[in-house]
């Protein structure tokens, strides 16, 4: 594995061009920025097969700090070379998004943002009548959950990765800081000072895979802005509240070792949704960053799970 310090991609610095390593990798992969209805700059990527119609499309949300461009777009890759067409967008203040990085002040907003754009894909005449489904990874399994509250019949089904329901309390500040916290936001809701441990640490379990996140050009490396957190503590409260409100056909995914997002709320989830159609894997060992972080082994054996689930919720796949 090619650890460089200039490396290009997250894959290495060959092929030289992003469109050269699409094509070695038999997909079609297009870029661009998407204004939202409250008037922000988005940067957005797809995924798309090469050798045949798309079976679904799949609507994917990044996690707190990530982006689109880097080691998240290896599970996109993956699915739209097993036939999906995959979609995903730089979140607010996020990778090449409009927003001051890292800071997100009301996730309301983001998900209207995340619901315009994934709308305008499901629109094209060309999905027309295909199956359609969010993907999320930690925060953004958060989102994709408040996607579905705004419309109950409006998706077939969900991917949940390491979903951020609650945040797990070996890496949230104990009291009383969160008070404390709550009071500063009022006043300097953008200032970086929450006291943290290092996500990308706590997520990946491979040395060498830390190497290539840490490489990220577009990772934000700050401490957690004091608006963001609280704005997460409050979703993730209130998700972990709404739980039994849950009707979508879902598989949640989560390693029995993770510090970041909480496992046992996964469990909960599993539980408590009123979903007809749900499947829940926790799998042993395994951390944070299931579809990257992991051994090459775990990283395939978390992708047959979701393609397997995704196949039989396919008519084609049947």
């Amino acid at each position: 594995m090619d650890n460089t310090q200039n490396r290009l991609h997250f894959w290495g610095n060959t092929p030289e061009s992003e469109e050269e390593y699409y094509k070695s990798e038999n997909i079609i992969s297009s870029k661009s920025f998407y204004k939202s209805p409250r008037g922000l700059s988005l940067f957005t990527r797809s995924w798309l097969p090469v050798s045949s119609p798309p079976r679904g499309i799949i609507c994917m949300v990044h996690g707190y700090g990530n982006d689109i461009s880097w080691t998240f777009q290896s599970t996109p890759i993956y699915l739209a070379q097993m036939g999906f067409a995959c979609f995903a967008l730089d979140l607010e203040g996020h990778g090449h998004s409009q927003g001051l990085k890292a800071f997100v002040p009301n996730v309301d907003f983001v998900v209207d943002d995340c619901s315009s754009f994934f709308n305008s894909i499901k629109q094209k005449s060309e999905f027309h009548g295909l199956p359609s489904f969010l993907y999320g990874e930690s925060m953004g399994g958060a989102i994709c959950l408040l996607i579905h509250f705004k419309d109950h019949k409006a998706w077939n089904g969900a991917i949940l990765a390491a979903p951020m329901c609650k945040i797990s309390d070996k890496v949230k500040p104990s009291w009383p800081i969160p008070e404390i916290l709550t009071i500063f936001a009022k006043f300097l809701p953008t200032l970086p000072i929450v006291p943290t441990a290092d996500l990308l640490d706590k997520s990946v379990k491979v040395e060498e895979k830390k190497i290539i996140g840490g490489m990220n050009p577009m990772r934000y490396r700050g401490k957690p802005r004091l608006g963001t957190v609280i704005e997460l503590l409050r979703v993730t409260e209130y998700l972990s509240s709404k739980l039994s409100d849950a009707t979508i056909p879902f598989i949640v995914l989560h390693g029995s070792a993770d510090v970041v997002t909480d496992p046992s709320v996964s469990r909960d989830l599993y539980e408590a949704a009123k979903s007809d159609d749900k499947t829940i894997k926790i799998y042993e060992g395994m951390m944070h960053s299931l579809l990257f972080g992991e051994t090459d082994e775990n990283v395939e054996t978390v992708r047959r799970d979701i393609v397997s689930w995704l196949n039989e919720r396919c008519s084609q796949g049947k």
